[in-house]
């Protein structure tokens, strides 16, 4: 069972932001992500660190600092469960998830997003934009959505969002079967079903300085169409599911040949995960709406606009 370790200087008053950190084996990515949190100082967040049994403990490792406190599990659960754990404990009704391996730039992004999130009730989850160390924004084709102005976009990236922790409860987290990758979009898809939006601020810069520790392109394949799969069973009509949980499988096959991925066990493995997952996700299966899917459809090109009047309103 999971054990939380406190650390000094916890502050007692509920905050209006809680930082949660998900991390295996990257002790020095988590040290940099941890200390570029002192760009938040002046809104005192919460700041909480879920330890998925790093060989060598995060409490054994992290410098102080403080508010803040780790969440060890030591059955290694993975990241998924480690997010959904940091979203139940976290005490501010918005939440700052974050990957062991980004790292805040500044802090008027925060502050923006937070603000938009206070006001405007629709919006349940901002997205940011993936910067390099030294500041620069990666290309456009790898950002949650276009352009240089606030969109509307079909999903974050998990890498940093934010997310408002009673829809997130209500809504019932991410799908823990999805284990690694996938989950923030199948979120997604959720939250637009019950009326809610995802805004991206493309000026507001979160470094992603990617840690290849843990990560292999056949991990990364195997996850992504298993959990697309799952996702079809989860959400797709009937009629969808049919064809799309096959054409799932034929674009394992195009993306292992685009990388040159050596992979002649995946495909066996990917099928026995479905199999096994199958039952389970068709029991919990909420078919979301047509109108659903259409709007998602419009939203994935990215270039949906956060209406003015809704960002400047007093």
């Amino acid at each position: 069972m999971p054990f939380a370790v406190r650390l000094p200087h916890m502050s007692e008053a509920k905050p209006v932001l809680t930082v949660g950190i998900t991390t295996r084996n990257r002790h020095d990515s988590l040290q940099r992500c941890v200390e570029s949190l002192r760009l938040l100082d002046h809104l005192s967040p919460e700041i909480l660190i879920f330890d998925d049994a790093s060989d060598v403990p995060v409490a054994d490792t992290l410098i102080a600092q403080p508010r803040l406190r780790i969440i060890r599990d030591d059955r290694g659960p993975g990241n998924i469960v480690g997010r959904n754990t940091l979203m139940s404990q976290a005490s501010a009704d918005a939440v700052l998830l974050l990957d062991d391996d980004a790292a805040l730039l500044e802090a008027a992004g925060i502050e923006r997003a937070l603000e938009i999130m206070s006001r405007d009730s629709d919006v349940a989850a901002i997205a940011f934009a993936q910067a390099n160390e030294d500041g620069r924004p990666w290309p456009e084709t790898m950002q949650p959505g276009r352009g240089q102005s606030p969109r509307y976009v079909a999903a974050f990236i998990g890498f940093a969002h934010l997310l408002r922790r009673d829809v997130f409860l209500r809504l019932g987290g991410y799908r823990e079967r999805f284990v690694f990758y996938g989950e923030e979009k199948e979120y997604c898809l959720r939250l637009l079903d019950h009326g809610l939006r995802v805004v991206y601020l493309p000026d507001a810069l979160v470094i992603h300085a990617q840690d290849a520790s843990g990560r292999t392109p056949q991990r990364y394949l195997r996850y992504v169409t298993r959990n697309d799969c799952l996702n079809a069973l989860y959400n797709e009509p009937l009629r969808r599911v049919v064809w799309l949980v096959p054409a799932r499988l034929a674009l394992y096959f195009r993306m292992r040949a685009r990388w040159g991925v050596d992979d002649p066990a995946g495909l066996l493995w990917i099928l026995k995960e479905v199999a096994a997952n199958a039952g389970a996700a068709l029991r919990a299966r909420k078919p979301v709406s047509r109108r659903t899917l259409a709007a998602w459809r419009r939203l994935r090109d990215g270039t949906a606009p956060y209406p003015p009047a809704i960002e400047q309103r007093p």
